[in-house]
């Protein structure tokens, strides 16, 4: 039966570390401070604690604070020149192409700005669907609810999926409901909820074996 592979966008796909993910965690700094009047440092603190006990600053902002998501996420994902910041080889692209089965992007970020990267690099040619975090009810990764919306509307078996992320708490999910897992990392660690461990996506053809 074919497989289909389920793609994390940032730092999975091209390299957000460098540009994009400092200019996002300013933007939510910046957005904490004036909608819960908080200071600067405050600010940063109720953002990185909500990341990290939820997987995502804006379950946090939901839960605690009745932010619309919609308002969040259009104010945080607004970018200069958001051309210059991405940071992505376009030998990914044949990389992909390669792989055998259907291919489908599951990101947490907002469409307009998951749309914008899949055109700067090219990558929009090689997914048959997008999910944003508005497609997931805005529950994102690493919520089963998230996972659990793509494979009904889909139709997908997790145990006929392969999901390729940066995330190990996304992963973790992945794994509980049945999906083989590929995690995307440079370091020695090797838990056990990852299948198979990468420095980059330009090697997942030869592990296809594995999976």
């Amino acid at each position: 039966m074919q497989k289909t592979w389920l793609f994390d966008l940032d730092n999975t796909l091209h390299n957000a570390t460098p540009h994009i993910f400092p200019h996002i965690n300013r933007s939510m700094t910046e957005y904490i401070e004036r909608h819960l009047g908080l200071d600067t440092r405050e600010a940063s603190r109720v953002r990185q604690n909500y990341w990290q006990r939820y997987g995502a600053t804006l379950l946090g902002l939901m839960r605690h604070h009745g932010t619309d998501p919609r308002h969040f996420l259009w104010e945080t994902h607004q970018f200069p020149d958001l051309k210059r910041m991405v940071v992505f080889d376009k030998a990914l692209l044949h990389t992909l192409r390669r792989l055998p089965g259907r291919k489908i992007l599951f990101s947490n970020a907002p469409r307009h700005y998951t749309d914008a990267i899949l055109a700067i690099t090219g990558l929009e040619r090689c997914f048959s669907a997008v999910y944003s975090v508005e497609n997931v009810k805005f529950q994102p990764k690493p919520m089963p609810s998230g996972f659990r919306t793509l494979l009904k509307a889909e139709r997908l078996n997790p145990r006929q999926c392969i999901m390729v992320e940066d995330s190990l708490p996304n992963l973790m999910t992945a794994k509980k409901l049945g999906m083989r897992t590929v995690w995307v990392n440079s370091g020695t660690r090797q838990p056990l909820c990852v299948d198979v461990k990468l420095a980059s996506v330009l090697d997942l053809p030869q592990f296809c074996g594995r999976l």
